[in-house]
C-alpha cells in the first residue's frame, strides 16, 4: 500500500494535491506596482463582472501569477498594479484563476505595442441576477453601485472597451429561469447607461453544463443564448466541453483559460483584428 502511494504521488502533479490542501499555494505575497502609467489614450479598459466563475475559482498556477508591464489591474485599495492571478479581491478566501489574464495575453498578441490592458474585477460569487439589477449587498458587496464606482475609477485611467460578463448559475431554478432573459436585457442597459456607451459590446459565455440531464441549467443557457440573439451588442462564447473543478459548478484551470482565449478571440473579432 505504502509502495503504491509513493507511486501515486510521483504520477500526480504537486498543484493537484495544493489545491485540495491550500487554494491560495501559489498566489503572489508581492504587489507590484508599474513604474508608469500610460496615457489615457493608451489604456483599453475590460470589466470583468457576474458571479463564482468570472470571480474564478480555479487553481492558480505559478505562470498565471507572472505580471507583464502592460497588463494592469486594480487591488482593494483601488490602486492600480499590475495584473496577477487572482484578480477579484472580494472574497478572499475563496479567490481562484479567473480568465482575466489569458483573455490580457490573447488580446496583446494581436494589438499594437503601444497599448495596454486594463482589468476591472466586480464579480461577486454567488450573486442572483436580481441582486445585480436591484442593487443589493451581496458578501458585503453593494453589487451595482461598486460596479458603478469601478466604471468612474477606470475612465479616469483610459477608454472602456467592453465587459466580460459571466454569470446565470444561482438563477439556474425554475421559479427565476422564464425572467432571465428580460432582467438580463434590463441590467445590461443600466451598465451601457453608467458606462454611457449604447453600444459598447458585452462578451458572455454560458454556464458549465456539467451533467447530462440537468434541465435547469439547459434552460437557463437558452436564455442567456436568446439574450445574445436579440441584443446586437452582446456576444456570446461556447463554454461547451468545459471541466469543472470537480464540483460540477465551477471550471477548472483549463477551462478558465481557455474561457479567457476564447473571449478575446471573440473581441478581436468584433473590432476587426
Amino acid at each position: 500500500m505504502k509502495n503504491l502511494f509513493l507511486i501515486l504521488s510521483l504520477l500526480i502533479p504537486l498543484s493537484a494535491f495544493c489545491q485540495v490542501q491550500d487554494r491560495t499555494f501559489n498566489h503572489p505575497d508581492k504587489t507590484e506596482y508599474p513604474s508608469k502609467m500610460p496615457s489615457k489614450e493608451h489604456v483599453w479598459i475590460f470589466i470583468l463582472a457576474g458571479q463564482s466563475n468570472m470571480a474564478g475559482r480555479a487553481f492558480v498556477e505559478p505562470n498565471d501569477t507572472i505580471s507583464n508591464h502592460r497588463i494592469l489591474s486594480i487591488n482593494s485599495k483601488s490602486e492600480i498594479i499590475l495584473a496577477k492571478e487572482p484578480l477579484h479581491f472580494y472574497e478572499p478566501k475563496m479567490s481562484g484563476l479567473d480568465c482575466g489574464m489569458a483573455f490580457s495575453i490573447e488580446i496583446l498578441k494581436h494589438i499594437p505595442d503601444s497599448i495596454s490592458v486594463l482589468l476591472i474585477p466586480t464579480a461577486v460569487g454567488g450573486s442572483a441576477i436580481d441582486k445585480w439589477v436591484n442593487d443589493s449587498i451581496h458578501r458585503n458587496v453593494k453589487l451595482f453601485s461598486n460596479f458603478k464606482d469601478k466604471v468612474e475609477l477606470a475612465k479616469k485611467y483610459g477608454t472602456i472597451k467592453a465587459i466580460l460578463w459571466h454569470q446565470g448559475e444561482s438563477d439556474a431554478k425554475p421559479l427565476l429561469i422564464t425572467t432571465y432573459k428580460n432582467k438580463l436585457q434590463a441590467l445590461f442597459k443600466k451598465f451601457r447607461n453608467i458606462i454611457d456607451n449604447q453600444n459598447l459590446p458585452i462578451l458572455t459565455g454560458n454556464i458549465g453544463f456539467f451533467k447530462e440531464h440537468d434541465s435547469d441549467k439547459k434552460n437557463i443557457n437558452q436564455q442567456i443564448n436568446a439574450h445574445a440573439f436579440n441584443d446586437p451588442n452582446t456576444y456570446l462564447i461556447t463554454t461547451k466541453n468545459f471541466k469543472s473543478v470537480g464540483d460540477n459548478s465551477h471550471f477548472n484551470s483549463k477551462a478558465q483559460r481557455k474561457m479567457g482565449k476564447r473571449f478575446a478571440k471573440k473581441y478581436l473579432k468584433i473590432i476587426n483584428y
